[in-house]
């Protein structure tokens, strides 16, 4: 088939979709929707459980900004790859103590844990 044959066949279609199947476009800002989602019970306890491992990825992306490393710079101190660095901050790798303890001594900074 030609391409104008193509098109012709393609202009000849009626699409009868109204704005209501399609919806309405109405951005709203991903903390609006994580603010309706957290009024969830099921929602908000799930994502209270993950707080601990949130905290230590927020406090790892601020120091290493801090230090004015990028993930290839860090990687490189630790003796490993810009990847892993990328899995622990993106939350996809769960480190080890001694994984932790090195990562704060590169970044100098203190590593402390507690159970209350």
């Amino acid at each position: 088939m030609l391409y104008s044959e193509h098109m012709q066949k393609h202009k000849k279609l009626k699409y009868n979709i109204s704005s209501k199947e399609i919806g309405i476009y109405n951005p709203r800002s991903f903390y609006e929707i994580k603010k309706g989602w957290l009024k969830n019970p099921e929602f908000k306890k799930t994502y209270d459980a993950l707080e601990p491992e949130y905290a230590i990825i927020r406090a790892i992306i601020r120091k290493r900004m801090a230090k004015k490393l990028s993930q290839k710079e860090l990687a490189k101190k630790l003796g490993t790859k810009q990847s892993a660095i990328s899995r622990l901050e993106s939350g996809a790798y769960n480190p080890t103590l001694s994984f932790l303890k090195k990562l704060s001594n590169v970044l100098g900074a203190k590593l402390e844990i507690s159970i209350k």
